[in-house]
């Protein structure tokens, strides 16, 4: 496994990163503790998760998994760098929230980070992420909440998730402000080969505040990874976000050409999709959701696969990137 600094925090990670949404819901407790176990095995010490995880009538599920796991014991919290997130609402799926029990309040963030620590059984939380921008609550506020959990111990970095650039920029701006705040040090954001829209404002306002960029979703939705030969082979059909993209022509046939592009190098799609991202200025390191101990061995191939500029440039002409800002939208 390769290693490199979250953002500019002195903070060594995997360049890949765990994600573990489908612990719980797709994904029993005994298998989700095995491909945590490979991971680690294989020098992934970046595990991402967040309070909403298992989902309807199971939020906190996930976190749960990852507790039980750390309570085995063999030094697996010490080795491993726990990302959680805030901000959803934490009723079962249909209830509204009761007051102050979802979003960036300084009240729901410290009854949040307790929930959490009770439910992976640990002291504190390596990086707390917030889930998304909170519209109604400044961040003066939530760095007076974040601080205070600083200097009780319980969390040690704080980061964003689905934040504009001009909110990462917001956010850093008032941290620096208030002095004594690090602010935010990585932004969690939808990015791959067919979603490039963060190079125009996020990856950049990352880059210049110091963020590490995690990208999740970097086979979007399975987009990336073969679905079509999968479909020709009578394997998994694609659903979510592949299928809404695959229902339009021309988007269907840029995906043929990105699978017939790798076929003519022998190289798998998946593979590939994620080995182009850490070749992306700024990324970290993508977020990886297997379901399966298989699933866990393709992205770990991904870490070692060297791509060419001869495939680096075609993969540039199948999915062009919007260019820089302003030049992307203004002229």
């Amino acid at each position: 496994m390769k290693y490199t600094q979250l953002g500019r925090t002195g903070l060594k990670v995997s360049r890949l990163v765990l994600g573990t949404m489908n612990f719980g819901p797709q994904t029993d407790e005994s298998d989700s503790h095995a491909i945590m176990d490979a991971a680690l095995d294989a020098g992934i010490n970046f595990f991402d998760t967040a309070n909403v995880y298992g989902w309807g009538e199971n939020k906190g599920r996930t976190e749960s998994i990852i507790g039980n796991w750390f309570a085995k014991g063999g030094d697996r919290r010490d080795k491993v760098v726990i990302a959680t997130k805030v901000y959803a609402n934490m009723a079962p799926d249909g209830q509204p929230a009761w007051p102050n029990h979802d979003k960036l309040s300084a009240l729901n963030i410290r009854r949040a980070v307790d929930a959490s620590l009770k439910r992976l059984q640990t002291d504190h939380i390596d990086l707390y992420q917030f889930h998304h921008i909170d519209r109604d609550t400044p961040f003066e506020e939530i760095w007076q909440a974040i601080d205070t959990l600083v200097q009780q111990g319980k969390i040690l970095y704080a980061g964003s998730s689905n934040f504009p650039g001009y909110k990462i920029a917001q956010a850093n701006e008032i941290a620096a402000r208030r002095g004594g705040t690090i602010g935010l040090v990585s932004e969690q954001c939808l990015y791959n080969l067919a979603e490039r829209r963060a190079e125009m404002e996020v990856i950049p306002a990352a880059q210049d505040y110091g963020l590490g960029v995690i990208p999740w979703s970097p086979l979007h939705g399975g987009l990336l990874g073969g679905i079509l030969k999968k479909e020709v082979q009578g394997g998994r059909r694609a659903s979510g976000r592949a299928a809404d993209t695959l229902k339009d022509p021309a988007a269907r046939a840029q995906v043929q050409a990105y699978e017939d592009l790798l076929d003519k190098h022998g190289l798998e799609p998946g593979e590939v999709a994620l080995a182009w991202l850490l070749t992306r200025p700024g990324v970290t390191g993508p977020i990886v959701g297997p379901r399966t101990a298989e699933q866990l061995e393709s992205a770990l191939r991904a870490v070692e696969l060297e791509l060419g500029e001869e495939l680096l440039a075609g993969l540039d002409e199948v999915f062009p990137g919007p260019g820089p800002s302003p030049e992307a939208f203004a002229w």
